[in-house]
């Protein structure tokens, strides 16, 4: 066990800023000093031992930091940590790389698949027509009442989807206010890297973050923000306390030479933000004048999608699908899945190879991918062609919510609502 002081101000002095002292030393030591020149005393994993601080606590609003000016500590008050250079403070954060690893991942042929669901019945196709002809107002039910079928021709339609399961890590210098607890520093270990520290992973393909200190990268310091003092210098009144009053321009008087009820006839009043003292509680450190930095360790998992319709060119536009599920007709889950070869459509082969390379140049190296996982969807499609009052039309039912397509639909009013 041994004492570490976080800081030394003095003629002198500087350079006592940091080092540690033995537990048996440390009492002749600090005998041989001045009290005054050392702000903060600290054992660095189990107790705290204040001492007389540089500042006065009687210090006038005159002698304290302006309220303004940033709150992001200047980057000379962050330590270096090995394995972190590059952190910051302030949001945002670094993010680190994941380690990499050799991969035998190769293309692999999948079996000759092949789905067929048949066409709907007339019956539902009509009656798939009549619920989108009362779901519109203006439309009249008649023709999908009487209408004669033509022919019903079934068409499959693929949805392929990629989930990539990753995870990243980044990392930042964050501070909460210093009130005497552990400080978890170097002295009491070395720091893991980003990617050595032990989290646990949460459920599969579902988005979740976590944040968590890094262990040994603690310290406490003086607070940037108030130097110290916890509190500042009021910006409103300039730290006298008191404002000019508006009702009579600071003057004591109104019109006909009477006394300002507002002021008493003072020509001020007490500066409401600050009640009137002059200096306002430091919100950085909570008044306590002095902050716990540590780099603090943020851990994103993420699962990315990639989707795509393999579109046949019936007439029926892909976007409608998003809408609209279907029947799960292939599954593969693995680390990393392999591009499908050999579907029954090919427009499927090429979107998988699409997809597994996007998602690989795009996670494979900034991130750290868990697990992918890819399906495919067979999505009914049925084109139905009709006869109304002599004349051809067609309209399709999609999905297994059997939507219906029909843009060309007899029936319509054409009213205008105003």
């Amino acid at each position: 066990m041994c004492f570490h002081i976080l800081e030394a101000t003095g003629v002198n002095r500087e350079d006592l800023a940091g080092i540690h002292i033995p537990w048996a030393e440390a009492a002749e030591f600090l005998n041989q000093l001045p009290v005054w020149e050392i702000s903060v005393v600290r054992d660095p994993c189990y107790r705290t031992f204040p001492m007389d601080p540089v500042y006065s606590q009687t210090d006038g609003p005159e002698d304290l930091e302006d309220e303004e000016g940033p709150t992001a500590p200047p980057i000379g008050m962050l330590d270096q940590v090995t394995g972190y250079e590059g952190t910051v403070a302030g949001g945002g954060g670094n993010y680190i790389c994941p380690p990499t690893y050799p991969s035998d991942k190769r293309e692999q042929a999948q079996p000759q698949l092949e789905w067929r669901i048949p066409s709907i019945t007339e019956d539902a196709a009509r009656e798939a027509l009549m619920q989108f002809a009362t779901a519109h107002c203006c439309y009249s039910r008649s023709p999908a009442r009487n209408m004669v079928f033509q022919d019903l021709t079934p068409f499959n339609m693929y949805r392929y989807r990629l989930e990539t399961f990753t995870e990243s890590r980044l990392t930042e210098w964050t501070h909460v206010p210093f009130t005497g607890q552990s400080v978890d520093n170097s002295a009491c270990g070395t720091p893991p890297l980003p990617w050595d520290i032990t989290v646990e992973v949460p459920p599969m393909f579902q988005d979740f973050t976590k944040k968590v200190p890094v262990p040994h990268t603690a310290a406490a310091k003086r607070c940037h923000k108030c130097k110290g003092r916890g509190k500042y210098r009021c910006s409103q009144c300039g730290g006298k306390g008191k404002l000019k009053c508006l009702s009579c321009g600071g003057r004591g008087l109104l019109h006909g030479n009477k006394r300002c009820i507002q002021c008493g006839g003072s020509g001020s009043k007490r500066c409401g933000p600050c009640l009137g003292r002059g200096t306002r509680s430091c919100h950085v450190c909570k008044t306590s004048g002095q902050l716990l930095f540590y780099i603090q360790l943020t851990i994103k998992w993420t699962n990315n999608i990639f989707e795509q319709v393999a579109d046949q060119q019936i007439g029926l536009p892909v976007t409608l699908f998003s809408n609209v599920t279907g029947q799960n007709v292939f599954a593969d889950e693995n680390y990393q899945v392999y591009p499908i070869i050999g579907f029954p459509d090919i427009l499927i082969d090429h979107i998988s190879h699409q997809g597994v390379q996007e998602h690989q140049d795009k996670f494979g190296r900034t991130m750290c991918i868990l697990q992918q996982r890819q399906t495919i969807e067979l999505i009914p499609v049925t084109k139905v062609q009709v006869q109304w009052k002599g004349q051809e039309h067609s309209y399709f039912v999609y999905g297994t919510e059997s939507n219906v397509h029909a843009p060309d639909y007899p029936g319509k009013c054409h009213c205008n609502i105003l």
